[in-house]
C-alpha cells in the first residue's frame, strides 16, 4: 500500500500557480449517479479510499447529477483539512430547483431541476455562489469552463464561445486576479478549443477528457506541446475512454459514452493483447499513460465504489516494464513522440 500511496499522492505544479496536485485525483461524475445509482454511504466510502490513498485532488461539476456530485463532495470533504486538497469544479451551467420531474440522461434515478448553459458573466457569478453553497466549503480552487465544445453545441459554437469569452473568462480572470479562486481553465472533450483559448487568453489551465489515452492521442501533435511551453497544466479525464479501457473489448463496452465501433473494440483487443504478453492489466497501462507526458499533472478517473477506489490506487501503482511501451510503439498503437519510460538512466 505504501507505493500506492507515495505514487499516487506524488505532487506536481500546476502551470505557473502555488497549486499543486496528486499524480491521481478523483473524478466526480459517478458519485452524480452517471450511468448507475450510488448510494450515500457509498459515496463517503468512496472519498474516504480516495483520502486514504494519498489522494489530495478532487473534480467536480454541478452538471455531474444536477449539483448530486458537489453536495457528496462536499460533504465528504467538509470533514478534512481545508488546506490539504485542492478542489475543482464548473460554471457554464445552472441547475434549477428540484420540480420533482425524473429526466432522462445518464445520470439514472434523479429528480431535480432543469437546467440552463449560461456562460455569461453574471450566470458564471451565480453558478459560483450555487456550487459553493451545495459544496458547503468556503472556497473553490480550479474553476473550469465546462463542455465549451462541439459535442455540446454544435454549429452554435462559435457564438457560445464568444459569449464565454466576454461572460465567463471575463469573471474567472477577475476572480482570480483577486485571489478568490487559484486556476482557470476549460474542462472539455475536445482538444480544439482549448487550443484556441491557449492562443486568446492566459488560462492557467484544462481538464481535457478521453483525448489523450492509449486509443486517442490526437491532442499529441499541437496541444499538449504548447501547454508544456507555456507552462500550462494539464488534468486528464476519461483516460479509460468511458469504459472500454478499464472492460477491455467486451460486449456493450462504451467509447466517448457510446457502445464501442467494431473499429474501436478492435484496436483496443490489440492494445489488450500487447499488455496480457507483458503481464500487465489494460487498465494499469490506460490509467499510467497519459501521466508520462510532461504537461499532464494530474489523470482523475472517477469510482463508484469504495473498491473501484482501490482498484483505481492499485492500477496507477503497477510496474510496468518499459519493454511494453517499446512494443506498443512497434506495433503503431503508440505514436513515436508519445512519451513513455524507457528504463534508461
Amino acid at each position: 500500500m505504501l507505493d500506492t500511496i507515495n505514487r499516487a499522492a506524488r505532487r506536481r505544479i500546476l502551470g505557473r500557480g502555488n497549486l499543486t496536485l496528486t499524480g491521481l485525483g478523483l473524478g466526480g461524475a459517478p458519485l452524480g449517479n452517471l450511468y448507475q445509482a450510488v448510494d450515500e454511504a457509498e459515496a463517503d466510502h468512496v472519498v474516504d479510499a480516495a483520502w486514504q490513498g494519498g489522494i489530495r485532488y478532487f473534480d467536480t461539476a454541478p452538471l455531474y447529477g444536477s449539483g448530486l456530485s458537489e453536495r457528496r463532495m462536499g460533504r465528504a470533504l467538509a470533514r478534512r483539512p481545508r488546506d490539504e486538497f485542492v478542489l475543482s469544479s464548473k460554471v457554464g451551467w445552472l441547475i434549477g430547483p428540484g420540480d420533482g420531474v425524473r429526466r432522462d440522461g445518464p445520470y439514472v434515478g434523479l429528480e431535480s431541476g432543469p437546467r440552463q448553459c449560461d456562460y455569461s458573466y453574471d450566470g458564471t457569478l451565480r453558478s459560483l455562489e450555487a456550487s459553493l453553497l451545495r459544496l458547503g466549503l468556503d472556497h473553490i480552487d480550479i474553476v473550469y469552463i465546462h463542455d465549451l465544445d462541439t459535442a455540446g453545441h454544435g454549429e452554435a459554437l462559435g457564438a457560445r464561445y464568444t459569449e464565454a469569452m466576454n461572460g465567463a473568462y471575463r469573471a474567472l480572470a477577475r476572480l482570480r486576479d483577486d485571489g478568490v479562486v487559484g486556476a482557470i481553465g476549460l474542462g472539455v472533450n475536445e482538444w480544439q478549443v482549448c487550443g484556441r483559448l491557449l492562443a486568446d487568453a492566459d488560462p492557467d489551465c484544462f481538464l481535457l477528457a478521453g483525448r489523450y489515452s492509449l486509443l486517442d492521442q490526437s491532442a499529441l501533435v499541437s496541444f499538449l506541446p504548447s501547454c508544456a511551453k507555456r507552462g500550462v497544466g494539464v488534468v486528464i479525464g476519461g483516460a479509460f475512454n468511458s469504459g472500454i479501457l478499464a472492460t477491455g473489448p467486451v460486449s456493450g463496452a462504451r467509447y466517448d459514452y457510446q457502445p464501442a465501433s467494431s473499429e474501436i473494440m478492435t484496436r483496443a483487443a490489440r492494445l489488450d493483447a500487447v499488455c496480457r504478453r507483458h503481464g500487465v492489466p489494460l487498465a494499469a497501462a490506460a490509467l499510467q499513460f497519459p501521466s508520462f507526458h510532461p504537461a499532464v499533472v494530474s489523470v482523475i478517473p472517477g469510482a463508484r465504489t469504495a473498491a473501484e477506489m482501490a482498484a483505481n490506487l492499485d492500477l496507477f501503482s503497477r510496474t510496468i516494464p518499459p519493454a511494453l511501451w517499446q512494443e506498443l510503439h512497434e506495433e503503431g498503437l503508440l505514436p513515436a513522440e508519445a512519451p513513455v519510460p524507457t528504463g534508461r538512466a
